[in-house]
Order: C-alpha cells, then structure tokens, then sequence
C-alpha cells in the first residue's frame, strides 16, 4: 500500500519531513575499492583498464584498439535502424539541437562611464568525456541529450564510453552516437573509464569534463577525480512530483506515477492533489496497471517503498510543499498550470498542462532530460550548453581610466595588507 499523507492530519509535518529525508539509495562503501582502480589506472594506463575491463566486462582485448569503436561501425548502425525508428531517433536529435542552439551564451563588451573596457567571453571546453551505462538497459535518448549539447557549445573532441559486457554495445546506442556527433566510443565502463577519462593513457587522451550517469562506481569515480577534470554532477535516483485535480483521467496520472518507478527500485513517485477521491482512484488505477509493465517487480517495489500520495484542502497549499520537494520532474496537470508554474521556484524541469506528461520530455520535446535528483533542484540546474563552456572576463585600461579607479584599488589593497598590489597599481599613477 502506498505511503498517504493528508494535510489535515496532526501528524502531517513529521510525516513529510521522514518523506523528504527519506533514504533512496542502498549504503555502498566503494570508496576504496574506487580509489585502488583509480590509482591502477594512472600508474599503469592502457594495461590497467585492459585488465580491468577483462575483469568486471568479461570483454578479453589484448590492445586498445580493440576497445574502440569506429565510425564505420557506428554508421552502421544508423543505416540498420528501422525506418520508423530511425526517424524518431532523428525527429528528437532535431528538436534537441534546436532547443539547446537557443541556449548559446553570446559575449559582449562596453565601456564604462570612465573609459574602462569590460567584457565577457564564453569559450567550450576542449575535450568532454560523456559515460552512458551500459547493462539490460539500452538509452540512446541520453546519448542525445548529453552529446548535443557538447556539440552545440563547440567542444571539439567529444569521447563516449560505454560498458560492453563480452564486447556487445547495444546498436541503438551506437546509432544515437552517430547522429549526436561523437568523436571516438570506447567500450570501457566503470570507475577504470572515468579514470582513463580523466587522467588518460598511453592511447586514450584525457578529457577537461565528464558527464553522464552511471552505478555507484562510476558515481564515486567522479567524485575522485573532480578537480583533475569538471563533473555535471552526482546523479541519484529518479524522481516525479505530478500535481493534479480531479479533472483529470486518473489512468493518465497513474500512468506517468510509473513513468519514473519504473526506472528503479530507489525511483520515487509522488502525486499531490486537492481531491481525495481522485486520490483512491489514481492508487487503484496504479494498481491495475502495475501487473501489465514489463518492469512490474521494479515499479511495484518503487512506488510501494518511495511513493507517496499528497492531499491538500485547496491547491494553494500545494506550491510551499512542491518547492520542498524540489523534484527532478514537476508535472502540474492542472488549468491554468502556467500561472501555478509560477509560483514553483525549485524543480528540475517542469510539464505544463494534461497534455504534457514527463515521458515526451525524456525523448523528443527538446529541453534535456538529465536534471538534478534528490532535492539538488533548490540549488542545481539541468544539463545544457553552459556545462560546455567557460566565463573569461575582460578589462582594458588606458591611462585615463585607469587614474579614475586605481586610487580606491589602492586604498582596498593596504587595508588587506597586501602592500605589493597597491604598489603594482600606484606605479602607474605616477606616469
């Protein structure tokens, strides 16, 4: 039976503070187990992701090159795509380019009421390294979603890394690679690809950023080795918070409640709405339609464990407990869900409207579908071009506008007792 809170009730606080605080994700000390790959693969480079991937992939490869996969091959598994799939794998390339394209930062430069010129800057980073898991699961939607955006900021070399266990990558997953522009693909997963990523070996380059999910290994290699390279963050579990009224099919809300238990048993669901009729028709209709998914055991298990079922006096209450939760993905299935969208302040990304479910989100509408987990929302945002690329500012003085700011420049800098920046500016005022 899933989890039910009710406003009304006098212990409503402590049960939503036990939902928010509640842990998803399974204790897992793989700390040490992590930095020993790490430091194997930085002393001995190509030997030690070989063995390492001989190890964990049963993938037997006495070179590097045999980890690598060409372009001819990733060609070749567009060209063995279905015509509708195909098609729908372009359709979303498309609109993701598209939406990301808007998202291009653009320098600027002017000049201050003393003669000083400032400006920004904004330049991609050289070499980006993008983990896309690999195991049951085939994903080439996030193959889009965190390769476009490296292509759209101008990153020049763009290395995909993939888990292939006994050397098999899933072609749809190739496939994406191709239409998404990358560079090289290695059949390297782990916490071993994150650190060949990041330090590099005698054949494969590092990279200046890694992004993409991945288990507790790759989770933790990222932390290692973050400050040698950037990170786009630490990904946890998946999440949905759908808002709804009794206008809607409770079929359809049960059904998108699902769209995110499915992803994993650490996966939370949550519906909040101001009808509590509605309410015992979205838990039977979730349900009903559980027995049906071909992930019913992982659903079942999720929104049982994770899941949970709001109910308000009136919708006005629901904004404060939305921006608690900060959800990855806000649905608000209500009239007039533009305005209630405004009054959220932490979400991933949100959905707007009955029409607008988070699954057409995750493949083809176009904003990016890998976004802040576990209540990052109130102070992260979703992947996009900016994660691509660096901020250089600007300043140019000439002798003017320089005598017009140094003297406060110089009073700062003996108050910080830092006498050789005055001195580095008062030579120059005495030209």
């Amino acid at each position: 039976m899933v989890r039910r809170l009710d406003f009304h009730s006098a212990d409503f606080v402590a049960n939503f503070e036990t939902l928010l605080s509640g842990k998803r994700e399974q204790d897992s000390d793989v700390h040490d187990a992590v930095a020993k790959i790490i430091a194997d693969v930085r002393a001995n480079g190509d030997a030690a992701v070989l063995a390492l991937t001989a190890q964990f992939d049963n993938l037997q490869a006495e070179t590097m090159a045999e980890l690598a996969v060409g372009q001819d091959e990733m060609a070749l598994a567009l060209d063995g795509l279905t015509t509708a799939l195909r098609d729908a794998l372009e359709l979303a390339a498309d609109r993701i380019r598209t939406f990301h394209k808007k998202q291009l930062p653009q320098d600027f430069t002017y000049e201050d009421e003393v003669g000083v010129e400032l400006g920004m800057r904004f330049t991609p980073v050289d070499a980006v390294g993008l983990y896309v898991p690999g195991g049951k699961a085939a994903y080439p939607s996030s193959v889009l979603m965190n390769a476009i955006p490296a292509l759209v900021a101008g990153v020049e070399r763009r290395v995909m890394v993939v888990p292939a266990r006994d050397g098999e990558v899933n072609p749809l997953v190739l496939a994406a690679a191709a239409l998404a522009g990358v560079s090289e693909v290695w059949r390297i997963g782990g916490a071993q690809a994150v650190a060949a990523l990041a330090y590099g070996t005698q054949t494969m380059g590092k990279v200046d950023k890694i992004v993409g999910p991945g288990n507790a290994f790759v989770a933790e290699a990222k932390r290692q080795v973050f400050g040698q390279v950037g990170i786009d963050s630490i990904a946890g579990p998946s999440e949905i918070l759908v808002v709804a009224d009794a206008h809607n099919d409770p079929n359809w809300i049960a059904a998108d409640l699902l769209s995110q238990a499915e992803h994993d048993e650490a996966a939370q669901s949550i519906l909040i709405t101001d009808d509590t009729a509605f309410a015992d028709d979205v838990a039977k209709a979730v349900e009903a339609m559980l027995p049906q998914l071909e992930r019913a055991t992982v659903a079942g298990q999720s929104w049982a464990y994770n899941g949970a079922i709001i109910t308000v006096p009136s919708m006005d209450k629901m904004p404060a407990l939305a921006n608690r939760i900060a959800a990855e993905h806000l649905e608000l299935a209500l009239d007039n869900a533009a305005h209630w969208s405004g009054k959220i302040r932490h979400a991933g990304a949100m959905f707007l409207g009955r029409y607008t479910p988070e699954a057409i989100g995750d493949y083809v509408a176009g904003p990016n579908h890998v976004l802040p987990t576990a209540r990052t929302a109130r102070f992260s945002s979703g992947l996009g071009v900016a994660d691509f690329m660096k901020r250089t500012t600007m300043v140019a003085c000439d002798a003017d506008g320089f005598a017009a700011i140094a003297p406060s420049g110089v009073e700062l800098a003996n108050a910080e007792g830092l006498g050789a920046h005055a001195l580095s500016m008062r030579i120059r005022m005495n030209r």
